[in-house]
Parts: structure tokens; sequence; C-alpha cells
């Protein structure tokens, strides 16, 4: 029967005492319509449970979101594509600075985990649930720690603004994942995976992404500089641009707004633009 199927979908979003009303009319629908359009109707509902799968999945818990962020890590570590650092001084030190910036960003309710990845590359990501991988190859190419903490919080910021939440539901929905028959969690999951490496955030998620970072990094305490002359840097290496880019496309507008929206008198104002103490930091790790 057409309506048994979505009877269990409509009751997770409307009182049972809706039911007996919504799918009559859904079935009342299909009548009229006449048998040779009943495959029209039943379209027209996949596409009703489609566009409320969307809404579902746009509208995550905190807590839902951490459990898919945990489950996602588990397949990162586990297929070899991030491997830590087990240098726990180090290790120690990035959750540090991690939590404080957490502490000032929009959604200090999560649980944040922050992780050193062994990779020589200049590199930094973040998946849902507050999972953030910080590449020992970028620790490195800081020249202070402002500089270190400025990636950090954009890293954050992509996490406050549900960013990599909104990929997962436009990708889903583009390759035609979202059908009557549900999106089942290991989907969910193999998505998020692919999408910490291979798919790059839009021009308007990083633009967002560095406002709201630069704003943490300030509450935070750090001095705002250290997140402009860190894109500075990165733009300087041309041809030679870090794996960093290949998913933050960095562009020139991105600095001028973040040059725009802070002074010269604020720019240094705060702590962490002093690389003699930043390097005398990492040789307790060396």
């Amino acid at each position: 029967m057409v309506m048994a199927r979505y009877h269990r979908f409509f009751s997770l979003f409307f009182p049972k005492r809706w039911l007996p009303f919504i799918l009559a009319s859904l079935l009342a629908l299909g009548f009229s319509l006449g048998l040779a359009q009943l495959s029209q109707a039943q379209s027209w509902l996949d596409l009703l449970f489609q566009g409320v799968q969307v809404l579902q999945l746009s509208n995550l818990s905190s807590g839902q979101e951490v459990r898919l962020g945990q489950q996602i890590n588990q397949q990162l570590l586990q297929q070899g594509q991030v491997r830590l650092a087990r240098n726990q001084p180090l290790n120690r030190y990035i959750d540090q600075i991690g939590q404080r910036l957490a502490r000032t960003s929009a959604r200090p309710d999560l649980p944040y985990t922050f992780q050193v990845v062994n990779d020589r590359n200049i590199n930094a990501f973040a998946t849902m649930g507050g999972f953030v991988y910080v590449n020992s190859g970028l620790v490195a190419a800081a020249e202070n720690e402002a500089e270190l903490a400025s990636v950090m919080a954009h890293e954050i910021a992509h996490i406050s603004a549900r960013h990599a939440v909104n990929r997962l539901r436009d990708v889903a929905l583009s390759q035609g994942l979202m059908t009557a028959a549900g999106l089942q969690e290991s989907t969910l999951v193999r998505l998020g995976v692919e999408l910490a490496f291979n798919l790059p955030m839009s021009r308007e998620a990083e633009l967002e992404a560095d406002s709201l970072g630069l704003r943490n990094l300030i509450q935070a305490g750090y001095a705002p500089l250290g997140m402009i002359t860190f894109m500075q840097k990165l733009q300087r290496r041309g041809s030679a641009a870090p794996e960093f880019l290949s998913t933050h496309p960095l562009t020139n507008n991105r600095i001028l707004a973040l040059q725009r929206a802070i002074t010269p008198q604020q720019a240094r104002r705060g702590e962490g633009l002093d690389p003699a103490a930043y390097q005398a930091q990492l040789q307790q790790f060396r």
C-alpha cells in the first residue's frame, strides 16, 4: 500500500491525532488523480519526503552532529587518512589553544576535540561536531602563536556556522541520496569522510569563517594581525601553495576584507605575536 510506507515517517513530524487526517487526505489525492496517475502521486509524496529529510538534516541537534562527527573521526583514523602525532606535549599545547578559542566561539557548548596530524604539509581542517585537525607542518610554518590560533579559529568558525552539515546536505541532495528509502547514517558518515578532504568550501563559507574566526580570535585575547599575516604568507607562496589552499581557496578579497575589519591600532592589540616566545615553546616539543 502506498500510504503504509509513509505512516511511520509522518508520525515523526506530526502529532498522532493528525495522522488519520493526513494519510486519508494523501490517499484521497491518489484516488482523485486516478490509477493512471497514481505513480505521479507517489512521486509527489517522494518529493515531499525528500524535502522533509533535507529540513531534518539541516536541523540536526548538537548531539546528533557530535555523534556523526565522532563516527567520521573514527573512520578517518581507521582508514589511515589521518595519522595522529604521538607528541603528547604538542597535543596538549594545541588543545590548550583550541579550548581557549572554543570558550569564546559562537558554539561554546560543543565538546571540541583538537588533534595534531603527523603531516608536514601546511594544512588544517574540521569536521562537524567540534573535531579540528591541525597538521604538524602548519604548526612549524606559523611564525607566532597568533598565526596558529588564527587558523584554528577559522576552523572552529566552520563548525560554528555548520558549514560541514550544509555541504553534507547539498551533496546528498545533488547525488540523489535522499529518497523515500531514507538516508542511512552510514551514508552520512561516508560523505563526511569524503568532504573532509576533497571538496573546497564555497567563497561565501570561507568569508563567513574568516569573519567569525577573526571575531573569535579577538575575543580569546589574541592579536588579530596574526590572521592577516598568515594569509599573506600563504598568498606569497604562489605556485607552491600549501595543501590548506586546496580546500580553503584563498583570494585577495579575503585578505582585504580582514584588513578592513580591524584598524591599525587594533591589529597588534592582544597576545601571541612574539616569534621568539613561540619558537621557545616549540623547542620543548622536539
